[in-house]
C-alpha cells in the first residue's frame, strides 16, 4: 500500500512547513509523496512548501474541491490522504491508515481536538467521535482509496464550502466510514478571531443550509458574512 497525502493551501507559510515536517518526520514506506496544492497565495506558502520538500501545484481557482481533485489527479498512490494545513495527524497516521484498510474501511478520518485548553473547544472535539455527518469536517483529515475516489468522481467542483461534506455523503451511500480513535490536533484560530457562539452559529446555519440543497456560492457567503474567514 502506497500513500498520497494532498494539501490544499491558500496563504499557509506559517504552517506549511511545520505540517510537512510532521509529515515526514512520522512516515513510513508507505508514504509516496506529499503534494500541495496552492491557490496562488499572497504569501510565500510555495516556497516554504518546496524547501519542505513537497511536490508544489498551482491552481489558477481558489476552491479546496478544484485544488484537492488536482492533487489527486497529479498522485501515484494506492491511497489518497487529505489534510488540511493547520491540522496535524497523529504520529501513527501510516500505520493507522493501513490497519484500518487491512479491516475493509475503504475511506475514513479521525477525531479531532483543539490546540486550545478552553472547555468549550473540548466539548465541539467530544463530538467528532460519532457517526452523524453534522460531527463531520475535512479538519478530521480523510483518507480514501484511490479506486473509491476515482468510482464517486472525485470531490464536486460545485462546492466552494462543505466539499467535504458532500464527498462523505455521497460515498456513505456505499461504504463505511471509520472513524479512527486518535485525534488530528486542529488549530483554533477561528475561535481566537470569532467567539465560541458566533462559529457554532455559523457552522449551524450552514450546515442547515446544505441540506436543503442551497447553492454553495450562497452558503460560502452566507458562512463569510457571519464570521472573519479565512481559508
Amino acid at each position: 500500500m502506497t500513500i498520497s497525502i494532498i494539501i490544499p493551501t491558500l496563504n499557509e507559510a506559517e504552517n506549511i512547513g511545520r505540517l510537512i515536517a510532521h509529515l515526514k518526520v512520522h512516515a513510513t514506506n508507505d508514504l509516496l509523496e506529499i503534494i500541495v496544492v496552492d491557490g496562488k497565495s499572497a504569501d510565500n506558502t510555495e516556497g516554504v512548501a518546496r524547501r519542505a520538500g513537497a511536490t508544489v501545484l498551482t491552481s489558477d481557482i481558489r476552491c479546496r474541491a478544484v485544488q484537492m481533485n488536482a492533487g489527486a489527479s497529479r498522485a501515484t498512490g494506492d491511497v489518497l490522504y487529505f489534510v488540511h494545513a493547520d491540522c496535524f495527524p497523529p504520529p501513527t497516521y501510516c500505520s493507522d491508515i493501513e490497519a484500518f484498510i487491512q479491516k475493509g474501511y475503504a475511506m475514513g478520518c479521525y477525531r479531532y481536538r483543539f490546540d486550545s485548553p478552553k472547555l468549550m473547544l473540548k466539548i465541539n472535539a467530544f463530538f467528532t467521535q460519532f457517526k452523524p455527518l453534522w460531527c463531520r469536517g475535512g479538519d478530521e483529515t480523510l483518507y480514501v482509496k484511490r479506486a473509491v475516489f476515482e468510482e464517486l468522481n472525485q470531490f464536486d467542483a460545485y462546492y466552494c464550502i462543505m466539499e467535504e461534506y458532500d464527498f462523505i455523503k455521497r460515498a456513505r451511500d456505499k461504504y463505511a466510514l471509520a472513524i479512527m480513535p486518535k485525534y488530528v490536533t486542529v488549530s483554533a484560530r477561528k475561535y481566537d478571531t470569532n467567539s465560541w457562539w458566533r462559529v457554532q452559529k455559523a457552522n449551524l446555519t450552514v450546515f442547515r443550509m446544505f441540506k436543503k440543497g442551497v447553492e454553495p456560492n450562497i452558503l460560502a457567503k452566507t458562512y463569510k458574512d457571519m464570521l472573519s474567514y479565512r481559508y
